[in-house]
């Protein structure tokens, strides 16, 4: 497994995460009232995580691992730190299908939307009426 530098992104720095998202998943947008945690492997930025406040929670959004650098423990590496450092009982995330294990690996359980906080449920239900699949996750500390 590679190591991973990780830091807390300079919202200076915000421009190389938005064309990190628009090389590889278009929707991703970085803004600057978002806690953005990126990995570096040789000073080349590899892996980007954004926690969006959203009334008391957060959100995890936004996780990207370059194609280049998938199957390396990359991601794995980003959570471990994240769930150290910023990750709480009031993180949720929603996942896509595929990735729903990898989450489950960090202590995130599945959940109904009706368990969700409702603004977060509202964004839930935004997100799923115009097509995307995605399944509500909800981080768990007592089950590290």
């Amino acid at each position: 497994m590679r190591e991973l530098r990780i830091e807390t992104l300079d919202p200076v720095k915000l421009p190389l995460v938005s064309r990190l998202y628009k090389a590889h998943y278009p929707s991703g947008k970085a803004k600057s009232n978002e806690l953005t945690i990126v990995g570096y492997i040789e000073n080349q930025l590899s892996a980007v995580v954004r926690f969006r406040p959203i009334e008391q929670c957060q959100l995890l959004t936004g996780m990207l691992v370059i194609p280049e650098q998938r199957g390396l423990g990359l991601g794995h590496q980003l959570l471990v730190h994240c769930q150290s450092s910023v990750c709480n009982s009031n993180t949720y995330c929603f996942a896509y299908p595929h990735l729903e294990a990898f989450y489950q690996q960090h202590s995130f359980v599945t959940v109904v939307p009706e368990q969700l906080p409702n603004s977060l449920n509202q964004l839930f239900t935004r997100y799923t009426g115009s097509g995307k699949c995605l399944i509500p996750m909800h981080y768990r500390p007592d089950l590290l």
